[in-house]
């Protein structure tokens, strides 16, 4: 899952104008220039493609962000960021690969998170809701099985696995990004693969912060950060890491992270809202094309979301050998060319 502890800290060839080129039926994947940057109902005022879309909840109506890259009749692309409550931003280095591919993309802030609106009422932070949500995004997008692919990384990774089991027959491809399919499972391999690789003495120290429940302690903090961090959640000196980065992370909202993932940074905490989330029996039921990717030193298994891919009827497995938990950084061109690659496929095919 992403973390909380960063509160300190996503052209094309030339524009062909001739009479004959524009009366063809161009490449659904390939908009030429002035096709993938037209601007839609110019007659309109432009904002610079943000849409804020409102949202109805058990609760009231509230707003998220949204904010468009592009035109492609047959490849749109949602991001559902991790957290629960991290943000788009550290998804924006999306913006150096796919515009040249001709990619329509959207980035997306869940409720509670930066740029949408932040309800205080905690019985909003539970999985269903969320899936609802989603669903109501890409209505008001105007998304479907055409077009329609959704990028769930870490926790969004499971918020796309519940939205496609509820809403398959809206989608076009789905991607798995860094994120197991049992939280059972994740924290076993987090005590058991991932603690003992750490030096004793600081594997210690660790465990006695997390059963004095002391997660704020900045000792536990500066452990955390100095030998986790930088071997599995994004691997390079923190002072290195990137902007966007800085922002998704470091405007996280906390309430939502404790309340669905809890404040341990070994796996889902007992008293968390998704500590016994698992749909590894239930993988089998999303036949839509899906992609699973995993790092290396990813904090979630390589291996299960290896078997993962191997589970979905039409799976595909991408691994990035230097990668951790954020492999779009860490193992960048990996990610990004396995990423694109299966977005054209599959629109080829289908």
């Amino acid at each position: 899952m992403m973390k909380k502890l960063f509160l300190f800290v996503t052209i094309l060839s030339a524009f062909s104008c001739s009479s004959t080129q524009e009366s063809e039926k161009k490449s659904p994947e390939s908009p030429t220039l002035a096709e993938y940057h037209q601007r839609r109902d110019p007659d309109q005022l432009q904002t610079g493609n943000i849409k804020m879309i409102p949202v109805k909840t058990p609760v009231g109506e509230f707003n998220v962000w949204t904010k468009r890259t592009g035109n492609n009749e047959n490849i749109k692309l949602l991001f559902l960021h991790g957290g629960p409550g991290a943000t788009h931003e550290y998804f924006e280095c999306a913006d150096n690969f796919l515009p040249s591919e001709g990619i329509e993309y959207y980035y997306y802030d869940q409720l509670g998170s930066a740029y949408s609106d932040e309800p205080s009422d905690t019985s909003l932070w539970n999985i269903d809701r969320f899936v609802d949500e989603v669903e109501q995004v890409r209505i008001a997008l105007g998304l479907d099985k055409s077009n329609f692919y959704i990028l769930g990384h870490s926790w969004g990774g499971m918020l796309a696995i519940e939205y496609a089991l509820k809403y398959q027959q809206n989608i076009k491809g789905l991607i798995i990004s860094n994120m197991m399919s049992s939280i059972p499972e994740y924290n076993q391999y987090a005590q058991e693969v991932l603690g003992p690789q750490l030096p004793k003495d600081v594997l210690d120290e660790i465990k006695a912060f997390e059963a004095a429940k002391d997660y704020g302690n900045e000792r536990y903090l500066e452990l955390i950060t100095t030998y986790y961090y930088p071997e599995h959640v994004l691997r390079m000196p923190l002072e290195d890491y990137p902007d966007p980065v800085n922002r998704g992370l470091g405007n996280i909202n906390p309430e939502i992270y404790v309340s669905m993932q809890g404040p341990s940074e070994f796996g889902i905490s007992e008293e968390a809202k998704l500590r016994n989330w698992s749909r590894k029996d239930d993988l089998s039921r999303i036949t839509v094309p899906t992609l699973v990717i995993s790092g290396e030193y990813d904090t979630m298994d390589p291996r299960h979301m290896e078997w993962m891919s191997k589970q979905f009827p039409d799976g595909e497995y991408l691994y990035c050998p230097n990668g951790s938990h954020m492999s779009m950084y860490d193992d960048q061109q990996t990610y990004f060319t396995g990423l694109i690659r299966f977005l054209k496929n599959v629109n080829e095919t289908e």
